[in-house]
Parts: structure tokens; C-alpha cells; sequence
């Protein structure tokens, strides 16, 4: 599986961005995750890897100078526990959605309110998925299968955070019911950079968390740009999924993303919570 680069006119693709973002408010487009792009990649060594992601374009500096970027280790025992302090609030509608194969990964968007959840009383709604095969966060050092990120964005003006992510660590077991839903379209856009129309996908049927135990911190996206100041919530709760759909997603994206996970960044003393709620112990005495 080979991909020959094509021609690109510059000039369309500005205009074609300018017209799309023009109305945009300027939180959103501080956190917006690239497009389209092969100016970086995953591969060992090569001048576009992540390693020189912040050299790459100016706007992308916080890849390499960054002091809060994702994604990290997160510790068994270093954190502070917060008890049964709140329980992740989530609301999801079916809605409209489209899959598309970015190059780097496999995404899939979703129209109109498709839902959201709520962190400190401000709503973030729901916009698209993706996947990283291997895991981009690890556990006590070690990296799992898969992670899925459900991206979530404010428009509140007043927010700091704009953006949430809730990432889920997957292991090898039995398939994934949600990606077997999608396998044949994803199939079908093996090495293209394309998207489809998928009709109305219902955003619960993805086993998030179970919404009462995970971990919280502060980091920034994944890919370049690598903006800063994203609220990370991660599962404590391991899903699983099967090699022949890791296998799928890995074919599916160019061969410099087949493995798309970024290496772990330093955490530099930022503050992990842990928010879990003890089970409930009932007495039949």
C-alpha cells in the first residue's frame, strides 16, 4: 500500500479556508486539529515526524516548546483523589454524520447538536471521533491497543478551555460492536483521502466511560497544531477490540500514519485527578 502524492493548488485551498473559517470565533480555531494534512507524519527518523513537529510551521511552535502537551503517562499512585466528587454528565442525540479518511487517521463528524456533556457547569458539544492505534496515553507505562478520542468543543466566549476530550484506552478481546458498524466503510476508503455520508449515527452506541471513574487533566491535541489548554478526561474503564479491526483502521489511513500515536510528553508537575465513586455496600444482616 503506496500513496503517490497528487498535485495541490494553493491558491484554491486558501480561498477554499478563508471561506470556511471567516465566521469562525477565535477560541474554536486556536484548538482545531489539522486537516488534510502530509505536512507531518508518525514515521522513525523522518524530518516530518513528531520529533520536528514544532519546527514544521511556525503555528505549530507549541508541538516543541509547549510545557502542557498529551499525551502522557498517567501513574497509578501520583494523583489526587477525588471521591465520589461528580459524575460525568452526558447527553447525546442521534444526529447526521460522515466518516472521513484524513490520512493521519479515520475520523468520524457529526452534523447539527449531536449531544454533550458537561464539566464545571459549561456544556461541550460533541463534534467528531478518531482513532490512534497503538495508544496514545499509557497507564503506570504501559501503552494498550487503541484509544478513541470524542472531541467536544464551548462556544462560550468566556470559557478558558474551549476544548474537552474524552479518550478511552482499548486492549485486544473481543471486537468493538461501534467499529464493526463502521468496518465496511472504512474499508471502502482504504488509502483514500475521502469522506462519506453514513446517514444518522447515534453517538451513545460508542462505549465512552462509564462516567464515574476516570482520570482529569490538562494537556493539549494530539496533532499539530498541539494547542494547549484541553481538558482530558480519560477512562479508567478498558474497552475492547479485535486485531482484525486494529488491522482495518491501521490499512485503512496512509503508511506514515498505520502506527499514529504520538510519543508520551513530560508531564512537568501538572496535577492528574482521579475521580472515582466507591460502590455502594449493602447489608442484608
Amino acid at each position: 500500500m503506496k500513496h503517490q502524492s497528487k498535485p495541490i493548488f494553493i491558491i484554491s485551498r486558501f480561498l477554499v479556508f478563508v471561506l470556511l473559517f471567516t465566521h469562525s470565533t477565535i477560541s474554536v480555531v486556536k484548538a482545531q486539529e489539522v486537516e488534510d494534512e502530509r505536512d507531518f507524519d508518525y514515521v522513525e527518523g523522518s524530518k516530518k515526524g513528531p520529533a520536528y513537529w514544532g519546527e514544521i510551521k511556525k503555528e505549530w511552535a507549541a508541538c516543541k516548546h509547549g510545557g502542557m502537551q498529551s499525551p502522557i503517562d498517567l501513574p497509578g499512585k501520583s494523583f489526587q483523589i477525588l471521591p465520589s466528587l461528580v459524575e460525568l454528565k452526558r447527553t447525546y442525540k442521534p444526529s447526521n454524520a460522515t466518516l472521513k479518511n484524513r490520512g493521519h487517521d479515520i475520523k468520524l463528524e457529526w452534523a447539527g447538536n449531536a449531544g454533550s456533556i458537561e464539566i464545571s457547569g459549561i456544556q461541550y458539544f460533541l463534534k467528531q471521533s478518531h482513532w490512534h492505534s497503538p495508544s496514545e496515553h499509557s497507564i503506570n507505562g504501559k501503552r494498550y491497543d487503541m484509544e478513541l478520542h470524542m472531541v467536544y468543543q464551548s462556544m462560550d466566549p468566556k470559557v478558558e478551555s474551549n476544548t474537552a476530550v474524552v479518550g478511552v484506552l482499548y486492549q485486544i478481546g473481543r471486537p468493538d460492536a461501534f467499529l464493526s458498524k463502521l468496518a465496511r466503510d472504512i474499508a471502502s476508503m482504504t488509502d483514500k483521502k475521502t469522506e462519506r455520508s453514513i446517514g444518522v449515527i447515534d453517538p451513545a452506541e460508542i462505549v465512552e466511560l462509564d462516567g464515574k471513574n476516570y482520570y482529569r487533566y490538562i494537556g493539549s491535541l494530539t496533532i499539530p497544531p498541539c494547542t494547549e489548554g484541553v481538558i482530558w478526561i480519560m477512562s479508567k474503564q478498558l474497552g475492547t477490540v479485535s486485531r482484525e479491526q486494529i488491522d482495518l483502521l491501521r490499512l485503512s489511513v496512509y503508511d506514515y500514519a498505520e502506527m499514529n500515536a504520538r510519543p508520551l510528553q513530560p508531564l512537568n508537575r501538572r496535577m492528574i485527578r482521579l475521580y472515582f465513586q466507591k460502590p455502594k455496600i449493602i447489608n442484608y444482616n
